[in-house]
């Protein structure tokens, strides 16, 4: 069974890490699979998610958030310009700062996704698993790997740099938490998805297990979705890209 992971080089040189994950089927953007979304609720937590932001932004500015600080830190250690590779969570307070009218609409999920990430300060990630070949495994490049980018431009990622690879040794993600493939992006005919959540800092447990159960709600309220989270780490760093079994060592949150 395929499943998703971080390297154990990554979790050496990153042990604060903390990952959540959380898969679900059913994420229709159209409604043509079955009883779709209630873009009304959709609507709702995004601009509850997006109001939290702003409320935190008017009283310090994203670059002191302590949850921001370490991602910097982290593209540091990785041998990155920390402000010309933002984490993908404070690139999306940067602009939603300076966008009276909010983040620019894109998929019912992504929008949820992208409120709760500048709500928490936190990268959130929506994979599709269709486009996912295999193990989706968060480590360092070896060179071989191909990645596209949104507009379809292929390049190949450095040795040695934190990417999504899957075992087609396709990129689905470079530099860490900055930017998304093409590949992987969710679709109006996307149903099988995988979010990611990681974070860096000191109280990253206790926020990302927030993120995890406000998530795994909105799934619930707006796709009517049975979504299946875990917190990952060390001692228990693979997850089940299929459903869940009893003796699986995933943390698995209610």
């Amino acid at each position: 069974m395929a499943e998703f992971r971080h390297s154990a080089q990554l979790w050496q040189q990153f042990p604060e890490l903390v990952a959540g994950v959380v898969r679900s089927t059913g994420i229709d953007a159209t409604g043509k699979q079955g009883a779709g979304v209630d873009m009304a609720a959709v609507a709702d937590l995004v601009c509850d998610g997006e109001a939290r932001a702003r409320r935190r932004l008017s009283v310090e500015p994203e670059s002191s958030w302590p949850q921001i600080r370490a991602w910097r830190g982290a593209f540091t250690r990785m041998g990155e310009k920390p402000t010309r590779y933002r984490c993908a969570a404070e690139a999306l307070l940067r602009r939603l700062r300076r966008a009276p009218e909010g983040l620019p609409r894109i998929h019912p999920l992504v929008d949820v996704c992208n409120a709760l990430s500048v709500a928490f300060g936190i990268p959130v990630a929506a994979v599709d698993l269709d486009a996912v070949h295999g193990n989706l495994v968060v480590g360092h490049a070896d060179g071989t790997e191909v990645y596209r980018d949104l507009a379809g431009a292929v390049t190949r990622p450095a040795a040695g740099e934190v990417i999504f690879a899957d075992d087609a040794a396709r990129a689905h993600a470079r530099r860490w938490t900055h930017r998304q493939s093409g590949d992987s992006m969710l679709r109006d005919d996307s149903s099988t998805v995988l979010v990611v959540a990681e974070a860096l800092h000191v109280d990253a447990e206790a926020e990302v297990s927030q993120l995890l159960a406000e998530l795994t709600q909105h799934l619930r309220t707006a796709w009517s979705c049975v979504p299946q989270a875990s917190l990952l780490s060390p001692q228990t760093p693979r997850f089940d890209l299929g459903a869940p079994t009893e003796d699986s060592p995933q943390r698995t949150l209610t």
